[in-house]
């Protein structure tokens, strides 16, 4: 479903994903793991059209179409939708308002109030987008917004980032069924088997998704591929370096 060839991106003269190559077949849940200043925010923007992110060479194909090029509004309609880590807070724009946008928008079946009470978000609805919420709710409010959306293809920044234990229950489990599809939802999200691209620093989303595989991402390359929980392992135990060292010398 998406296919990353030879990806190179750059903001000024800067650097930030180097020769990438990655593929997330139709169903899949990718994790991607990494340090800090890697580049996989980097790549969640540039594969959904944010920011300044230039990419000066290589493809990025969705549903087998060039979308290297294509407006945040076509990769939208195309079916990419993404949780930011740090979403701009909208003064004056009700949260009621954002998602009425997102389900006429794609002639949808008007359902707010089932899916802001599946999302816990009905107390929210007449109060402008992440203005004092905090992180938990901040998360709550960015898959309302997918919920209302029904993208394809998830890209989900580090949705455990800020958020506490009881809300991290609500927000994993949330996730998992809008991936199954057993989510209450609008549209055709009735369709089982969505894809995912989810960046997580803890792990501790895998306590609640069934990942299919995962990516270590370090200085804008990926440096090896496994099992979602047992490169986890390896990462707690050794540290970026170690296993990356270690996948290393195990392809020598």
């Amino acid at each position: 479903m998406l296919r990353i060839e030879n990806l190179n991106v750059s903001i000024g003269d800067r650097k930030l994903i180097k020769n990438l190559n990655l593929v997330v077949e139709k169903g899949e849940t990718v994790i991607l793991f990494g340090p800090n200043g890697a580049g996989k925010s980097a790549l969640l923007n540039t594969i959904m059209g944010f920011g300044n992110f230039k990419v000066t060479s290589g493809k990025i194909f969705f549903k087998g179409k060039d979308i290297t090029d294509a407006p945040i509004d076509e990769r939208a309609k195309a079916g990419l939708g993404i949780m930011s880590q740090r979403p701009p807070n909208l003064a004056g724009v009700k949260l009621r308002e954002l998602v009425e946008i997102e389900i006429g928008h794609g002639n949808k079946p008007l359902n707010v109030e089932e899916l802001a009470e599946d999302t816990g978000m009905t107390r929210f609805l007449e109060r402008d987008v992440n203005v004092g919420f905090s992180g938990g709710e901040i998360k709550r409010s960015e898959l309302l917004q997918l919920s209302a959306q029904c993208p394809d293809f998830f890209l989900l920044d580090e949705p455990e980032s800020g958020v506490d234990p009881v809300n991290m229950a609500h927000v994993g489990n949330k996730i998992q069924k809008l991936l199954m599809g057993d989510s209450t939802c609008v549209g055709e999200m009735k369709e089982k088997g969505k894809s995912a691209l989810i960046i997580t620093h803890t792990g501790a989303i895998l306590d609640y998704v069934d990942a299919d595989k995962a990516f270590v991402l370090c200085n804008g390359t990926i440096m090896c591929s496994g099992n979602p929980r047992l490169l986890l392992n390896d990462i707690k135990t050794h540290g970026y370096k170690g296993c990356i060292n270690c996948k290393l010398q195990s392809k020598m």
